[in-house]
C-alpha cells in the first residue's frame, strides 16, 4: 500500500473517530434517531471525509442495517443498549467503526465483553494468522462473559470503495480460513448477545446500494437518477434522505422503484434471533508487519 492511500486511511480514522466520541457524548434517551445519524454524519464531513454509508443505530435486539429514514421519528428508549456503526472514507478508502452505549448498568458487561473481545482480537491480529484463530479469540473472549458471540455476523476486509472485500473475520472459531495479510485493512466487529447467537432479517430496508446499472424498463426519470446516485456513491451504501436535496420529496419512491426493478439492493435490518439484546464494538486495523494498526481507535471510547 502506498503512502498516500495510508494517509487517507488515517485521515479518515481521524474524522470518524471524532464522530463517534461526539456520538458517545451526546446520545441520550429521547434523542431522535436521525439527530444522532445527522450528527454523526455532519462530523464525518467536519473532517474532511465523507461517510462511507449511512450511520446505523441498532436498539436493543436490532443488530445492523438500521439507519434513520426520511423524517424519522424513533427515539432513543430509556434502559436501551445502542450500536452506532459509521464509516468514513476519503477518496474511496474506508474506515468503519461502532461502539455500543448502554442507559441501564445491567447492560454494561454486554458491551465490555464486546469491547475487550475487539482488543484482544486486534492483538492477535498479525500476518499469517488464520481467521479460524481469530474468531476462537473472539468467541472465548465474549464466552467468558457469559454472553454468546453472533455466530452470522463477521468483520471484513476492507479496499478502495469496497466495504465488504471478500474476506470475513468470524466472531467464532472456525477451521481454517484465510490467513491475515500484509499491507491489508479490516474491520473487526464482536457482537455480543443474551440471545441465541444469530440474527434474522426484520422487515425494515433503510439502506442501499447501486447493483447494476443495466437494469431493463427504466424510464428516462429513473435511469436519470440511478446515474445520479452512482455517480455520488459508486457501490457505497446510502440511504434515500440523502437523496432529497437531489431527487425531492420523492426520493424515497424513486429508490423503492429502482430496486424493484433490480438497479438497487436493499439491505434488511438484521435482528438478534431470540430478541437477545446486542452489543458491539468495531475497529479498522492496517496490518503492518508488526501487527494490526487500529485506525480509529473505538475500544478508548468505551462508555
Amino acid at each position: 500500500m502506498d503512502e498516500e492511500a495510508i494517509r487517507k486511511y488515517r485521515d479518515a480514522g481521524r474524522a470518524l473517530r471524532a464522530a463517534l466520541r461526539k456520538a458517545v457524548d451526546s446520545v441520550h434517551p429521547g434523542m431522535k434517531v436521525l439527530e444522532l445519524c445527522e450528527l454523526v454524519e455532519g462530523v464525518v464531513r467536519e473532517y474532511g471525509a465523507e461517510p462511507a454509508f449511512p450511520t446505523n443505530v441498532g436498539i436493543n435486539d436490532v443488530a445492523a442495517h438500521y439507519t434513520a429514514v426520511i423524517g424519522d421519528g424513533l427515539t432513543i428508549p430509556s434502559n436501551s443498549v445502542v450500536k452506532i456503526d459509521a464509516g468514513a472514507h476519503i477518496d474511496g478508502y474506508i474506515t468503519d467503526a461502532a461502539v455500543t452505549v448502554y442507559f441501564n448498568d445491567a447492560f454494561s458487561l454486554l458491551a465490555k465483553a464486546a469491547r475487550n473481545a475487539l482488543v484482544n482480537a486486534i492483538d492477535n491480529f498479525k500476518p499469517g494468522t488464520s481467521m479460524g484463530r481469530i474468531g476462537a479469540v473472539v468467541e472465548k473472549t465474549v464466552r467468558s462473559y457469559g454472553y454468546k458471540p453472533i455466530e452470522n455476523l463477521t468483520g471484513h476486509l476492507i479496499r478502495r470503495y469496497e466495504l465488504h472485500a471478500g474476506v470475513s473475520v468470524p466472531n467464532v472459531e472456525v477451521d481454517g480460513g484465510e490467513k491475515v495479510m500484509e499491507g491489508e485493512t479490516y474491520a473487526i466487529e464482536p457482537f455480543t448477545t443474551n440471545g441465541r447467537g444469530h440474527v434474522v432479517e426484520g422487515r425494515a430496508v433503510t439502506i442501499y446500494r447501486v447493483e447494476r446499472l443495466t437494469a431493463k424498463k427504466l424510464d428516462k426519470e429513473l435511469a436519470k437518477a440511478l446515474d445520479a446516485i452512482y455517480s455520488r456513491f459508486n457501490s457505497l451504501p446510502f440511504t434515500p434522505r440523502w437523496l432529497v436535496k437531489d431527487l425531492g420529496q420523492g426520493a424515497a419512491s424513486i429508490v423503492e422503484q429502482l430496486t424493484r426493478r433490480g438497479a438497487l439492493y436493499g439491505y434488511a435490518t438484521l435482528v438478534e434471533a431470540g430478541k437477545g439484546f446486542v452489543a458491539q464494538f468495531e475497529d479498522t486495523v492496517l496490518v503492518t508487519s508488526d501487527g494490526a494498526q487500529p485506525l480509529v481507535g473505538t475500544a478508548e471510547l468505551a462508555q
